[in-house]
């Protein structure tokens, strides 16, 4: 029986698992899944205030997501045939209110400023304390500081960056960071979890059955779907797309105001419709559902940009690397299965420089779990990582408020 471990990345919105054998390094199985706390809220925003106002509340989320991870893992075992005491370990990275509250631990340190975790260094945990089976280990990333936590960590740790390296986790926490010498400058920007199919009034995660690809070819609408079955929603990567492409046609204005029927010149006209008070884009439509990208959906784009684009803008202050001077970018997050990095200049993220220099890396933090289990040092090598983190915050300060208002719109055409 080969020595398994089990990495995880405990995602806002999505989680994802893998079975690992430590000897030979090879990743034996993975899945994922919803992560079940997004009844009590979108965001860690709105999961924070719930368990600050509610012990009750902090318990449900920290039994909700703990019972799903159990799941999960049981999931790897019976694809691969690996019994549960074969798991010998574990290793899991989130966001600092994702790691405090699935330790069950109080959240008012984050939830209030100046915004600290309880924590700093990566916590030694097991399986027994998270209600598990067993008596495995179980380490839980470092939080550098604010909500710069382990997810960071991880995905800086799998990608070993060099110097000038922007790494950038466009999922609802917002995690970015910058390498300047010995120093990585991080921050979190609120962006939300549209990038991830979450508040889209169709939006789901990047699973089967989510559109992951909108591509407007002279007046017709083309749709790649995950699993290529029947669509039931949109991820991220389709969102993304289909407001680049709604751009490049003019059907979006800079503002991002979506035209209505009446102001469509072609064919597409047809697919502009009212819906709720407000204008839509028809997406996709048949006897059993109507799927739409609306003009909320796109204002929630919007915010979601102009917060990552500022928050990139204040770590290039900090650390006094422009952006333009970058040698290289590296993007991760759940928003699907492709997302090219044009789309992200089309709507104002990145500038043509950073697109010739971006590579997507998916999987980034799980990839950084699984690289600390195989390297068998007792995690000392993420510890030192961690420690060169120098954590930047953006809440209530005026240089992030001002290039926040700044980036708001899409650049014209």
């Amino acid at each position: 029986m080969p020595n398994c471990a089990l990495a995880i990345d405990l995602g806002t919105t999505t989680l994802a698992a893998s079975l690992i054998d430590t000897d030979s390094g090879k990743r034996l199985a993975m899945t994922g899944g919803l992560n079940p706390q997004r009844r009590f809220g979108a965001d860690v925003v709105a999961r924070l205030d719930a368990a600050v106002h509610s012990d009750d509340a902090l318990r449900e989320m920290s039994a909700l997501v703990r019972t799903e991870l159990r799941r999960l893992a049981h999931v790897l075992c019976e694809q691969t045939g690996i019994p549960w005491s074969g798991i010998k370990r574990a290793a899991i990275a989130g966001n600092p209110a994702m790691q405090h509250i699935l330790l069950d631990l109080p959240v008012r340190s984050l939830a209030f400023p100046p915004f600290r975790p309880l924590f700093t260094n990566g916590k030694q945990a097991s399986m027994a304390e998270l209600a598990w089976e067993g008596d495995a280990p179980v380490y839980i990333f470092p939080m550098p500081g604010g909500f710069v936590g382990g997810d960071t960590v991880a995905f800086l740790y799998g990608a070993e960056p060099g110097d000038a390296t922007l790494c950038l986790d466009m999922g609802t926490n917002g995690e970015m960071a910058l390498t300047s010498g010995e120093t990585i400058w991080a921050t979190s920007a609120a962006a939300g979890p549209a990038f991830e199919g979450g508040n889209l009034t169709c939006g789901m995660a990047a699973l089967p059955g989510a559109i992951s690809s909108v591509a407007i070819e002279g007046e017709r609408v083309r749709l790649a779907v995950i699993g290529n079955n029947g669509p039931i929603g949109i991820c991220g990567s389709g969102a993304i797309e289909a407001v680049s492409e709604l751009l490049h046609d003019g059907i979006l204005e800079p503002n991002g105001r979506l035209r209505a029927s009446g102001e469509v010149a072609s064919n597409l006209a047809n697919r502009i419709i009212e819906h709720q008070g407000e204008n839509a884009l028809v997406l996709y439509r048949d006897a059993r559902r109507l799927l739409l990208l609306t003009q909320g959906d796109i204002r929630q784009i919007q915010l979601a940009k102009a917060a990552i684009r500022a928050g990139m803008e204040v770590l290039a202050e900090r650390s006094c690397i422009r952006l333009q001077s970058l040698r290289d970018v590296l993007l991760t997050g759940s928003f699907g299965a492709v997302l090219r990095q044009e789309w992200l200049k089309t709507i104002g993220i990145f500038d043509q420089g950073m697109v010739q220099i971006s590579r997507f890396t998916p999987e980034g933090a799980l990839a950084g779990v699984e690289r600390a289990l195989k390297a068998n040092d007792g995690f000392a090598s993420v510890e030192r990582l961690a420690k060169r983190f120098r954590v930047v915050p953006l809440s209530g300060t005026p240089l992030f408020e001002a290039l926040f208002m700044r980036n708001i719109d899409f650049p014209h055409p």
